[in-house]
């Protein structure tokens, strides 16, 4: 029984505090005045009947009612029903009507003083929550009060107060007041269960199921909820709905459903909360970033970001919202249907209340079934401890991965629910009839929606009857106020009450009470049901067990080969096995079947068995997760004691000892868990047995006590307990404790075998992060003594009688008896026991600590399971190992070749080995894990300094054994390593190796990449001598410049005057001329230290005439560094020094060429236009035609403004814009006045200055040309559209289109570009700097077009022929658009689109992953050609190759070219190189290439450091691999002329590797400015290089092209002044082999010393015997070794066959020479017409071949090769005949054709007119080939060189023509015929009329027949 309310209190507005901010309440009367014992009074009320905060209003409001709930410091709540009603404030104010006297008119406003109403409120307080009784009763008070009832109010109270009502049983009492009321109060029939009425219901409604639904797991896992709602009851009701719906949990935190505004800070509070705040506090809510907000009245609910809620699990989430559904709307089910049933409608707000409840009620059932089997009992009498057991209960449910349940489990909610419903004996509920009796129906119904419905309904009907348990309730009578009464004007103030009337009522009504006799309230007790134990494992998808069988019958096998001892079987096995015990069913199976073979607590195994076991113990405990964990671990913990072997006499080793390094056993939670779990058995143990003693029992009872659970034998005795004896009782609470101590000291014994490490010199403990925490951060230990004290004095210092062990000694029993303390206490031990075992851990563990020394000395002895032995790398001299070697598995990526695939053969990969990190580069090598390869080494490596990209991986491989996740390792060497990590590799150490990997990639400054640091030690950094001189490099570098400064005006005279070569001496890369110019051999070894460069300014300047570009240009006739007195002025060029201090031009080199024209002075002025001051300067001359080839930067944006606007424009500033346009003129103007033909006119391009210098030349050639540059302009440009009038007599007008060249794609626009002139702002007849002239393409193409005046006139009277242009400047599109050309210019300016470096490094990105695929590719869209495809790095090849050919023609033919293209160290650098490469046999030579590097990439400032991304500042701009591109184009054009390079293909190789490898130095660095910084420019001079640590690439080439030709191409045979057309559509370029080949036997073969070394290694033995067998496998052997070309092998078996005849060796060079000297001989005496290189066709040319699908035959004469490979129509190829006796190399590679002999269908001589205008007709024997299509011309019928030919394919018309001036005299007119082709018209001439119909008719049906 209880009081239906404690207090009655009567609260009103403060109006002593009125005036001080915000309004406050006090209390004005409260009854009783005594506070009760049982129930003090809560403090606060004031502010909870207004929650808003106290204000006065203007009008009178209705009254109102809600009800707070406030929770006091024991958790208890109270009830606060609020009825507030308004009162009108006594207008007091004396001080107006004394204003008024004085005043009466002026204030007269102030007489009506508005009127003001003050809040008052009738508060019940009652521990019960009876909201309609509440509002009833206070609703009579203010009635009678209201109406002035003929009731006393005090008496009224005083029933109130003392009414009793009973608080459970389902009891039902009526009440009345005294004031002709009557009330029926039902109680529910069982108090555990709330009370919801409607308000569940209702807050469905307001915020619908999914929102609901996110509250309900929001508070289920500890968020903060807020509900706002302008309704203060609707905040109660929906507080009240959440708790409901969270039966059977009860919440734990705070739960204000109506919180003050003076409280708002509460909503910052850091723990859970449910909260209901009015909505007007909305805007003070913005700043909580971590509350859930419930909107009531707008129906939502917002959910921060940062906040993330575990939702159900599937399928508990779907039915959830289904069944709910079902309840609130349905109508649903039925709504599509045509006859929906008629009688259809949701239940009453009640009823649905219930159901909705009723549901969630089922939600938990199935979430918590069976959860009292995971109950643990450790404790019965004399009171019940029961622990839950979370790990197990989440096992056996498979739900160890549902992030929601385990946060339910881990909450304070569930923790109180163990507490109360754990007892097994206790009343039962509605829950625990549920979860016990109704699981299998409930799993049965799943999916029957109409089955849901029913058990929904009969939940919901015992819920509802334990509300309602009385359905025919009386009426209740109370009496209400008359409508509108709280409006009346005329209201009395609530009258005071008399004190002492109520008193007297309630003082005797509690006398009453204490004479009455005691309410006994009989409690139900019974033993609560178990419920059906929940299947073992369920699995969610149920595929896992399903495929797992196979998996256990592994696990299974190979356990029993291990005791069987068939170790060879139980090997192959292991693999698979550890595999298996990823799974949770292999990881149990496991421990079931080493249950199986322990017997009697021991099994003893040898040594091998003893390793395997452990091994997979380990492996078990290692790839799960932390619950899993615990599992596996508990299953081990009785095995790890009992598996041994035996060490030697007396010394037993346990498993224990090799499986501590796994987190779990530093778990405090974990041993908990497994203390109580035993201890329960032996407490049901003991109870079984005390039960057994009845002899009266049958046999069947007996086996039906064994069976029940330690719950249901608990229960049994606390049934029993009160009918036992005093002395039985305690007997049994003795034996309880004696069962928990003994299991104390036991798991004290099991502590200190898993945390005591073998080695107990290693603390493992103090380094696992699980009690990292727990132990004190120094190193001295607080702890007992070892000696052994009692447990108060182990917080006391001990002594350091053996420092080292006593560490690890303390900190174990530190841990021991954290967990003692822990487990006694919670199991109620008493304190006597509990210092016994403090006293004897001590012991224990130094007991434990003395076995273990003599274990760990023998264990040394037995070696583990032999894993394979790490295979040490070989190191190059000065690389040093960062980290050793991590053992990892190297696993296949996308490239088949290594594991058999389409190729057949055994798999090479995976591999198991190590990884190494030296200084230099990351290494793997290992062995094949397939035994059948396993006899060979696997190496695969790459320069740290390439690394590209990382990755994390995962590999899922099936050879993948017990790897952890693994790193996917990516380089810019086309290589990538697919690592996984051995288990024994930490993951910490994996850490540091990404950490050290980064740190070498990415270097703080140069310096520290490996180029500078190999080899470094101190005395090797700087001799003594130096130090005194030379401190630094810097200082080496100033004083360089001070000497440079110096070097102007000096006379300098070099060792001989030059003479330009001849073309002979020019062919022979030795020449004297050469070595004259060059540094010799003698001077670079002499003894010159950098002191003495330093001091001798003469030295200073010749080491930059040595530099790679003066010799260069001295080899040009470009210039010397003579004085100025003694320079020739008949020399166009002249080298200047006005950057000698880079002061113009950071980025270009010292010396640079241009006109002896232009003076220092104007450079600075020039330079500041282009881009980074990068302006125009001549790096090659055309020998022939002497045209000059230019590079700059491009214009600067500015620049191009200031520069080029329309002549009408202003000038901003004239005198600089003309100073500068007029100074870029006149360099301009100088450059072409420097070729002869040019100079000759004066200046002005004549007719007569352009014939005389083309036509005078008999070389038919040019006339071959002219057509060339036109197809190369049409590709360049890449217009669609067809040229009109190809051929005409006409000539160009002076108005033509601007024609740019751009990529295909880019002209597509087809805009017109805009009029306006470029160039000069002058007036004057000056010639602007850069003006297009109109239709370069055409006039490049030397062609004429008709074309109207742009105002529409006719054409030009008079018909001028104009040339080709002087000089053609090549400029980025989007810089020169919006030109117009000026006649008169003899220079042009040729827009292209061109890539730029961002284009490379994408394209790069994308070839890397095409060419090095990091896994197979399923997707048939991604095949390998279609990524590379995509790539778009062979149309990038394709373009520079194309516009390298047009600059190579323009140059051929006399015009000078200016490379002026973005920053001009990018493409720009491409272009130049590639166009000298292509016109000057020199730079294809092993010295000319390396000097077209050294000048064209190093000395004008490639940025090699920041495009190589080879330090850290550099390393956000990515790699970018311009000079790799470079190579690739080399690559081609060496494929295409394989007889024109003396290097080999590998040499390209070689120096595509080692630009990235930073092995030398070469390739460091921007600019040779940063290099002079540093030192590095004449370092090689002036110190003696150490003998192994090369720091230039060159040099390190240069000694091994002495010892091995592995750079030098045997068909090397170059043909003087030969110039390269290289092929450039893309159907032409291949793959550079370079980027897919790989040699897995010895890693990249561009570190010979490495390939070398290995190889001796290799035949000292150091593999398994060698077999006979020669197998030659593509990705594993070097194929260049194992297969040589037969010169290669020749040489080697010369050179050996001399060792063993103990001759000294002939370098290969000389005995390569001989030879060669002596074929020459030879064929000069046998009077052959054969090249030597064609007497060189041995296997190595097929060798070579091969790539090209052209096979050669080794017939000596007439063998014929045609290396014309498939080209569009439009690329000219010259053909060849079968005749010999042949000069030039391109007739020479036309010898090798298929042997089939030349096709002549019909020949004879015509006459043919020259293609450009004004040409003589000259006589040529024509030959018509029908078979290959082609009208083919020669000089005579003798003659075999073709001089051209038509393509019969591209013939529109052949028709009879007209004699035309310059013809042929006296032949008729009939015997002139034109063949008109898609790109001219050809002009023929035939001897007589007849001749010709003859040759139309041939033709016409060679055409017929195509």
């Amino acid at each position: 029984m209880a009081r239906l309310a404690d207090y009655f209190v009567l609260v009103g507005y403060d109006h002593d505090k009125r005036g001080s901010g915000d309004g406050q309440g006090r209390i004005i009367q409260r009854f009783p005045e005594k506070e009760w014992e049982d129930n003090p009074f809560p403090q606060g009320i004031q502010l909870f009947c207004q929650p808003s905060g106290w204000h006065l209003v203007l009008e009178r409001k209705s009254p109102n009612f809600f009800v707070a709930v406030l929770t006091d410091i024991n958790s208890e709540r109270h009830y606060c029903a609020c009825f507030t009603f308004w009162e009108a404030v006594e207008s007091s104010q004396p001080q107006k009507n004394h204003t008024n006297d004085v005043d009466d008119e002026e204030d007269s406003k102030f007489v009506q003083a508005p009127q003001l109403f003050a809040p008052k409120s009738l508060v019940l307080v009652s521990q019960l929550d009876h909201t309609e009784v509440f509002r009833n009763c206070l609703g009579l008070i203010y009635t009678i009060y209201i109406d002035s009832l003929n009731f006393p109010l005090e008496s009224v109270i005083g029933n109130l107060l003392t009414c009793i009502i009973p608080i459970t049983g389902g009891s039902q009492r009526t009440i009345s007041l005294g004031a002709g009321d009557r009330q029926v109060i039902q109680t529910p029939v069982n108090d555990a269960l709330p009370v919801s009425g409607c308000s569940v219901a209702l807050l469905l409604k307001q915020l619908g199921i999914n929102n609901v639904l996110e509250l309900f797991c929001a508070a289920l896992t500890e968020h903060k909820i807020l509900f706002l709602s302008s309704s203060y009851q609707r905040l109660t009701e929906a507080c009240r709905a959440l708790l409901a719906l969270m039966f059977p949990l009860k919440y734990s935190f705070t739960y204000i459903p109506i919180l003050p505004a003076q409280l708002l800070e509460v909503l910052s509070s850091p723990t859970p909360f449910i909260i209901g705040i009015h909505s007007s506090f909305r805007a003070e809510m913005q700043d909580l970033l971590d509350v859930i907000v419930a909107d009531l009245d707008g129906g939502t609910v917002l959910i921060p970001e940062c906040i993330h809620i575990s939702v159900l699990p599937e399928p508990h989430l779907l039915q959830t919202q289904t069944a709910l559904s079902m309840v609130l709307d349905p109508e649903l089910e039925y709504a599509d249907y045509a006859f929906p049933p008629s009688s259809m409608s949701a239940s009453s707000m009640k009823f649905q209340d219930k159901e909705i409840r009723a549901v969630f009620l089922r939600l938990f059932a199935q979430l918590f079934q069976g959860y009292r089997w995971c109950l643990q009992i450790i404790r019965i009498h004399p009171e019940p401890v029961i622990r839950f057991h979370k790990v197990a209960f989440l096992a056996q449910r498979g739900l160890l991965d549902v992030d929601f349940l385990t946060k339910v489990l881990e909450g304070m909610a569930f923790a109180r629910f163990v507490s109360e419903r754990g007892s097994p004996y206790r009343p039962c509920d509605l829950f625990d009839e549920l979860v016990a009796n109704e699981i299998e129906r409930i799993r049965s119904e799943e999916g029957n929606a109409q089955k849901v419905l029913k058990h929904v309904k009969e939940i919901s009907e015992q819920l509802h009857r334990n509300e309602n348990p009385y359905p025919a309730v009386a009426m209740h009578k109370i009496q209400k106020p008359k409508e509108g009464s709280h409006l009346r004007v005329q209201q009395n103030t609530f009258p005071h009450l008399d004190e002492g009337t109520v008193q007297w009522i309630v003082d005797q009504a509690t006398a009453k009470l204490k004479n009455a006799p005691p309410a006994v309230k009989a409690e139900m007790k019974c033993m609560v049901p178990m419920g059906p134990p929940s299947a073992t494992m369920i699995d969610q998808n149920g595929i896992v067990l399903a495929n797992s069988a196979r998996r256990l019958e592994v696990v299974r096998n190979c356990i029993t080969y291990i005791f069987e001892n068939k170790i060879l079987e139980a090997k192959k096995l292991l693999p698979a096995m550890l595999r298996a015990l990823k799974g949770r069913a292999a990881r149990q199976c496991l421990t079931q079947e080493l249950n199986s073979h322990v017997l009697q607590n021991r099994a003893v195994l040898d040594n091998q068995q003893f390793d395997y076991i452990v091994r997979m113990m380990n492996c078990a405990l290692q790839d799960c997760t932390p619950l899993d964990e615990h599992l596996v671990a508990a299953a081990l913990l009785p095995l790890v004691t009992a598996f041994c072997r035996k060490l030697g006499s007396g010394v037993t080793q346990f498993a224990y000892s090799c499986i501590q390094e796994h987190l779990v056993w530093t778990n405090l939670q974990f041993w908990e868990a497994m203390f109580y779990s035993d201890v329960q058995n032996h407490i049901r143990a003991l109870y079984l047995e005390v039960d057994g003693d009845h002899p009266s029992e049958t046999g069947c009872d007996s086996i039906k006590k064994q069976q029940r659970s330690a719950l249901e034998v608990a229960a049994e005795q606390l049934r029993m307990w009160p009918t036992r004896s005093k002395e039985k009782q305690q007997e049994l609470i003795d034996k309880e404790e004696s069962i928990v101590y003994s299991q104390a000291i036991h798991y004290g014994n099991r502590l200190t075998y898993l945390l005591l490490p073998l080695d107990t010199s290693k603390n493992r403990l103090l380094r696992s992060t699980a009690v990292g925490d727990l132990e004190s951060v120094s190193n001295s230990f607080v702890t007992n003594s070892i000696a052994g004290s009692v447990a108060e004095s182990y917080d006391t210092e001990s002594g350091f009688e053996d420092a080292e062990t006593s560490d690890v000694a303390n900190s174990v029993v530190r841990f021991i008896n954290r967990f003692v303390d822990k487990v006694c206490t919670e199991s109620g031990v008493s304190n006597d026991h509990l210092k016994a075992l403090h006293a004897n851990l001590p012991d224990i563990v130094q007991m434990h600590i003395e076995t273990l020394d003599a274990v760990h000395r023998e264990s040394k002895r037995h070696p583990p399971i032999q894993k394979p032995k790490l295979l040490r790398p070989a190191l190059l001299v000065g690389e040093e190992l960062v980290m050793e070697g991590l053992r990892v598995n190297l696993v296949p990526d996308g490239r088949e070749e290594s594991v058999g695939g389409s190729l057949g053969g055994p798999p090479i990969l995976p591999a198991e080995g190590a990884i190494f990190l030296t200084t230099y580069r990351i290494i793997f090598k290992g062995a094949p894990i397939e035994t059948l390869a396993g006899e060979q080494t696997v190496i695969r490596s790459f320069p740290v300094a390439s690394f590209a990209k990382e990755k994390k991986i995962n590999q899922q491989s099936r050879t993948d054994q017990d790897s952890q996740d693994g790193l996917q390792l990516r380089s810019s060497t086309f290589q990538l390593m697919k690592i996984t990590f051995d288990e024994e590799v930490a993951s910490e150490l994996v850490e540091i190796f990404r950490k050290h990997i980064h740190k070498l990639r990415y270097p703080q400054y140069v310096q520290s990449t490996f180029a500078f640091t190999v080899g470094q030690s101190p005395k090797q950094v700087v001799e003594s001598k130096q130090k005194e001189k030379n401190p630094s490099l810097r200082t080496m570098s100033k004083n360089i410049m001070k000497n440079a400064k110096k070097t102007i005006g000096r006379q300098y005279v070099t060792r001989k005057k030059y003479t330009p070569p001849t073309w002979d001496q020019r062919a022979t890369p030795h020449g004297d001329n050469l070595d004259q110019i060059s540094v010799s051999e003698e001077i670079e070894q002499s003894a010159l230290t950098l002191s003495t460069t330093i001091r001798s300014d003469k030295s200073t300047m010749s080491h930059m005439v040595e530099r790679a570009c003066c010799r260069d240009y001295q080899r040009l006739g470009l210039g010397t560094l003579s004085n100025s007195l003694t320079r020739s002025k008949n020399e166009p060029f002249r080298i200047t020094t006005v950057n000698r201090m880079y002061s113009v031009c950071r980025s270009y080199p010292s010396l640079l060429i241009i006109p002896q024209t232009i003076q220092d002075s104007t450079m600075q002025r020039i330079s500041r236009c282009y881009r980074q001051n990068r302006f125009p300067v001549v790096c090659w001359r055309n020998s022939r035609t002497k045209a000059v080839l230019l590079r700059s930067a491009g214009l600067h944006g500015k620049s191009v403004v200031g520069l080029f606007k329309s002549q009408n424009a202003p000038a901003a500033d004239p005198s600089q814009t003309d100073s500068t346009s007029l100074a870029q003129e006149k360099y301009l103007q100088a450059v072409i006045n420097s070729m002869p033909h040019y100079a000759d006119t004066g200046g002005r391009n004549t007719l007569s200055g352009f014939t005389s210098a083309h036509m005078n030349s008999s070389d038919s050639s040019d006339k071959q040309r002219q057509p060339k540059i036109s197809v190369l302009m049409k590709q360049v440009m890449g217009g669609k559209e067809e040229m009109t009038n190809t051929f005409s007599r006409g000539v160009l007008g002076h108005r033509a289109r601007v024609i740019t060249l751009a990529n295909p794609r880019a002209t597509t626009k087809g805009k017109e570009s805009p009029q306006g002139k470029w160039g000069s702002m002058r007036g004057s007849g000056r010639l602007s700097a850069y003006s297009l002239n109109s239709d370069v393409g055409l006039r490049l193409a030397g062609k004429d077009t008709l074309s109207p005046q742009a105002n529409g006139g006719p054409l030009d009277s008079h018909y001028l022929r104009q040339p080709r242009a002087g000089l053609y400047i090549i400029g980025e599109k989007s810089q020169l658009k919006g030109a117009k050309q000026d006649p008169s210019q003899q220079w042009e300016v040729v827009p292209i689109d061109i890539f730029d470096a961002r284009h490379v490094k994408t394209s790069f990105k994308k070839l890397m992953k095409a060419c090095v695929p990091s896994s197979a590719s399923t997707d048939p869209n991604q095949s390998y050609y279609r990524s590379l495809e995509e790539s778009d790095w062979l149309s990038q090849l394709h373009k520079l190759l194309q516009v390298s050919v047009l600059v190579v023609e323009l140059l051929d033919n006399g015009s000078s070219v200016l490379i002026s293209l973005e920053d001009g160290w990018d493409v720009t650098t491409q272009v130049v190189s590639l166009v000298q490469l292509l016109s000057d046999q020199h730079y294809r030579t092993l010295e000319g290439f390396r000097l077209l590097v050294e000048k064209e990439w190093l000395s004008f400032g490639h940025r090699f450091s920041h495009r190589g991304a080879q330090t850290m500042a550099s390393q956000s701009s990515g790699f970018t691999p311009v000079f790799l591109q470079f190579l690739d184009c080399v690559h081609q054009i060496h494929l295409q002329f394989p007889m024109e390079f003396e290097f080999s293909l590998h040499y390209l190789k070689f120096l595509a590797y080692h630009y990235v490898s930073n092995r030398f130095r070469t390739f460091l660095l921007d600019s040779d400015h940063e290099r002079i910084e540093l030192g590095l420019m004449y370092e090689e001079k002036g110190e003696r290089k150490n003998q192994h640590a090369y720091k230039s690439v060159w040099d390190y080439i240069d000694r091994l092209s002495k010892k091995t030709p592995v750079f030098f191409n045997y068909l090397y045979a170059p043909e003087d002044g030969e110039v390269l057309r290289p092929y450039g559509n893309i159907s032409n370029l291949k793959v550079w082999d370079y980027y897919t080949h790989e040699t897995l036997s010895e890693g990249p073969p561009y570190d010979w010393e490495l390939v070398y070394s290995r190889r001796e290694q290799v035949d000292d033995g150091e593999r398994a015997p060698r077999t006979q067998r020669k197998i030659v496998w593509p990705c594993y052997d070097n194929q260049n070794k194992t297969e040589p070309d037969a010169i290669s092998k020749l040489l080697e078996e010369m050179q050996s066959l001399e060792s063993e005849l103990g001759q000294v060796p002939d370098k290969w060079k000389e005995t390569w020479d001989k030879i060669k000297t002596t074929q020459r001989t030879e064929s000069k005496q046998e009077g052959k017409h054969l090249s030597s290189s064609s007497l060189l066709m041995s296997s190595s040319l097929s060798h070579h071949r091969r790539s090209q699908c052209v096979y050669l035959h080794e017939a000596a004469v007439g063998s014929t090769l045609n290396l014309s490979l498939d080209t569009d129509s439009s690329t000219t190829s010259t053909p060849s005949s079968g005749v010999m006796g042949r000069k030039s190399t391109s007739t020479l590679y036309s010898q090798f054709q298929t042997s089939e002999s030349e096709h002549r269908s019909y020949e004879g001589i015509l006459y043919k007119r020259g293609g450009a205008l004004l040409k003589a007709w000259k006589p040529r024997w024509f030959v018509l080939d029908k078979t290959k299509h082609q009208l083919r011309y020669y000089d005579s019928k003798s003659d075999t060189d073709v001089k051209g030919l038509v393509d019969l394919t591209e013939v529109e018309s052949v028709t009879l023509g007209t004699a035309t001036l310059g013809a042929p005299k006296n032949i008729e007119d009939k015997a002139f015929f034109d063949l008109k082709t898609t790109k001219r018209v050809y002009n023929f001439c035939a001897q007589d009329s007849q001749s010709a119909q003859q040759w139309i008719d041939k033709i016409q049906s060679c055409l017929s027949d195509a």
